[in-house]
């Protein structure tokens, strides 16, 4: 079982935040009550994708940022029993800053 996986190209590995399942005041809510969240945090980067030119163009994200997601895409992948979605650099829509 791999340990960690390294995206080749412009891929990003990023795992998705998990919506909030308790209100402020304690009280658990449904799944249908939850709100969806597009937000997830870059586990890894690939190197970046090739240039018709032949350079390399870097991703637009770094390890560590908390970016905003599509609704729909992304390979759905496990590892160590935890799942992760792997994009294409092009796919995220944002970096969410504070």
């Amino acid at each position: 079982m791999a340990r960690r996986l390294i995206p080749l190209l412009d891929r990003v590995l990023v795992e998705k935040i998990q919506p909030v399942t308790k209100s402020a005041g304690g009280i658990l809510l449904p799944e249908s009550a939850a709100s969806k969240i597009n937000e997830g945090v870059v586990i890894s980067v690939g190197p970046g994708r090739r240039a018709a030119n032949g350079n390399v163009i870097p991703p637009s994200v770094k390890e560590g940022d908390k970016v905003l997601l599509p609704d729909f895409g992304g390979n759905s992948i496990k590892l160590l029993n935890k799942e992760y979605f792997l994009y294409r650099d092009e796919e995220i829509l944002g970096v969410l800053s504070q």
